[in-house]
């Protein structure tokens, strides 16, 4: 029971039964509205036709009293039921027509009416008509509908008038049963529900088509989403092609799980790229550490590896600090608040702290830094990191001897910085590697120990929440990394 209700919970099972309960309410509404005014109108249409035939009806009357004189006197309209050829043409004109006439003098008395079906009346119609008589005689036309014993008539009637000294003479009713009307009526109602559940099954299978193709690209999505959350990242939605909301969604989706795949390699990898450095100077500590205390290092060595030990806690000291200076990076907005500093003045700060480093490495330096202040925006400490593990770098790999730029320049309204060295040209495909979270070449691994493979991907982080990019090139020894600013 508990599986029927979910499953009758579904989006497709909503989008159907909401859909068939607006089309049926629809449906009920306009079938409600259209057949009682199409009935309504029918049935006054009806009505005055035979309020017409009641006013020819009541002209022959007065005509034939008029143009049958008695004793040298009209015959008055009363006098009717003693002339058996008023009735025979009043017979005429009923089976003529189909409409049965009854007619009343002025006292509401019932002279004679026409027609077959009069034996149907009943008592508490020939005292609804003498009742209308009444009205009628009062100079008002009427048309009423009369539902007695299961039989339906539609009434008209006129009062009759002579014309020759304006005085009312009687009354005459025309009526019919409403079988005719009925039957037209029950012909619509067949004909329209006919045509409206053609409609709602047109329109049900419309839904159904349309809510199948929303819903099964959404169960495949949760079907991946599953598969995401158990770490199995290869599953792709396959209606990517599609324009509509559901394509944009699906492409969305499958962009979304390529980042999560690359995401999640780079996790792998950042993984074992950090057991591989920490293992190193953690193994470095505890093998020289176990020595000394076992006694097999000799006392006299003692002081050269507790100096190794050091190096190596330091390192790892400078490792975990990177590493928390990545995460930092990460999360905060250095363009908040539109905080601006000199870049030339950074750039001096930089220069002189890696003079040390720069005359142990016996480089030539090229400076290119305008005496003027250059404002740009974003966050000052954030650029001299920046600014310094670039430099550091530079240092670090160029050919003993050589010569270093460090260098600024203004191009369109924008700061471009640059840092360029000699030493081993970069493999190309090497080039986008570099700014990777621990990555390093071979050969730096063997002859940087200070390095933790952070520096380059701190420098990427930070000018990314700066929303800038740095680009690198490499070729005959010639390395450049350059990135530019804003200026205020």
């Amino acid at each position: 029971m508990k599986n029927r209700q979910e499953h009758f919970r579904g989006m497709y099972w909503r989008q159907l039964l909401v859909t068939a309960g607006m089309v049926l309410l629809t449906l009920v509404l306009l079938g409600f509205v259209f057949f009682s005014l199409s009935y309504i109108h029918m049935r006054q249409e009806q009505t005055g036709e035979l309020e017409k035939r009641a006013n020819s009806m009541a002209k022959q009357c007065v005509s034939y009293t008029i143009n049958n004189p008695m004793d040298g006197h009209h015959l008055p309209f009363p006098k009717l039921h003693d002339d058996p050829n008023f009735f025979n043409l009043a017979d005429f004109a009923a089976n003529l027509t189909g409409v049965q006439f009854i007619l009343y003098d002025t006292t509401q008395t019932r002279i004679y009416a026409t027609g077959d079906g009069i034996s149907t009346y009943t008592e508490a119609d020939w005292n609804y008509l003498q009742e209308l008589s009444g009205t009628v005689s009062s100079g008002h036309s009427v048309r009423e509908f009369r539902d007695t014993a299961g039989i339906g008539r539609l009434i008209a009637g006129v009062p009759a008038v002579d014309p020759q000294n304006n005085k009312m003479v009687g009354v005459v009713f025309a009526a019919s049963t409403s079988s005719s009307l009925d039957s037209l009526w029950r012909t619509f109602i067949t004909l329209y529900f006919g045509v409206a559940a053609a409609m709602m099954a047109i329109s049900l299978l419309a839904v159904s088509l349309t809510a199948s193709q929303m819903v099964l690209p959404l169960k495949e999505m949760a079907l991946a989403a599953r598969q995401y959350a158990a770490g199995d990242f290869g599953a792709r939605m396959k209606d990517c092609d599609q324009t509509d909301e559901i394509g944009e969604l699906s492409a969305s989706f499958n962009q979304m799980a390529d980042i999560l795949q690359a995401q999640e390699l780079q996790r792998g990898e950042f993984l074992s790229n950090l057991s591989h450095d920490l293992k190193t100077p953690l193994t470095t500590i505890a093998g020289y550490t176990d020595g000394i205390l076992d006694g097999t290092i000799p006392s006299a060595s003692e002081r050269h590896y507790l100096e190794i030990i050091a190096e190596e806690s330091r390192r790892l000291s400078r490792m975990v600090r990177r590493m928390l200076d990545v995460n930092q990076f990460q999360t905060m907005d250095p363009m908040r608040g539109g905080r601006s500093f000199d870049l030339c003045e950074s750039m001096r700060r930089v220069l002189i702290s890696m003079e040390k480093k720069i005359t142990d490495r016996k480089l030539d330096v090229e400076v290119e830094i305008p005496d003027a202040s250059i404002y740009t925006l974003g966050d000052m400490d954030m650029i001299i990191q920046v600014l310094y593990n670039l430099l550091e770098n530079a240092v670090k790999f160029a050919r003993p001897g050589s010569t270093l730029y460090f260098g600024l320049r203004i191009r369109e309204n924008r700061a471009v910085v640059s840092v360029r060295n000699f030493g081993e040209t970069i493999p190309p495909e090497e080039l986008p590697l570099l700014f990777e979270r621990f990555h390093k070449t071979d050969k730096s691994r063997g002859e940087d120990r200070d390095g933790v493979g952070l520096g380059l991907y701190i420098v990427k982080t930070i000018l990314k929440r700066h929303g800038e990019e740095i680009c690198v090139t490499s070729e005959n020894g010639v390395t450049e990394f350059s990135f530019s600013l804003r200026i205020m």
